[in-house]
């Protein structure tokens, strides 16, 4: 066997090895806003795409009002399912997203495009936000910004030091957002 080969077989197998011992990603939990397609099988009539309520419910023919938010899908399929067992004992329930407005954050004030932006992974920070929107105005003031964050009823406030972060400095400021989280750039 030559060098070479040995040298693919050997990345291949370290390759493998780092695979099998890295941990799959958690699940996505659904929360208010969220929208899912909800499908039962062999019943056309139970096809809808309903929203997760602010309360976390969604409502379903025949099941009524079914608690959701905090499930992952397999979850809100088998407490669908379980709803709906007096009236079809076998029902097969799909479940699947078909938007994740409730994971959004909101950027707000001196940058080239505010709004909400969608957390597309579990770990999107304020820079990668930042860059989303278009970055910040040249009026903005950098190490000034903060994101709101309600927690329990009160108002968590996170200082983020962005022109410190572009260069390397203060890392610990490149906050990780949260579904709900405000974006403020004076």
């Amino acid at each position: 066997m030559s060098i070479f080969m040995r040298s693919i077989l050997s990345a291949l197998l370290a390759l493998t090895a780092f695979a099998a011992g890295a941990q799959a990603p958690a699940p996505y939990t659904l929360r208010h806003g969220d929208t899912v397609m909800v499908s039962v099988w062999r019943d056309e009539a139970l096809r809808m795409e309903v929203r997760v309520l602010p309360d976390g419910s969604i409502t379903f023919p025949l099941a009524g009002r079914v608690e959701v938010a905090g499930l992952n899908t397999t979850q809100a399929e088998a407490r669908i399912a379980d709803r709906l067992k007096k009236f079809i004992p076998e029902a097969v329930v799909t479940v699947a997203i078909t938007g994740i407005q409730g994971s959004q954050v909101y950027v707000v004030g001196k940058v080239a495009n505010p709004g909400p932006v969608a957390l597309s992974s579990p770990n999107l920070t304020v820079l990668q936000v930042l860059s989303q929107v278009g970055g910040l105005d040249r009026f903005a003031d950098g190490n000034a910004i903060r994101v709101l964050r309600g927690t329990g009823g009160a108002t968590e406030v996170l200082a983020v030091r962005y022109n410190d972060l572009v260069k390397g400095a203060q890392l610990e400021t490149n906050v990780v957002l949260m579904p709900g989280d405000t974006i403020v750039v004076p």
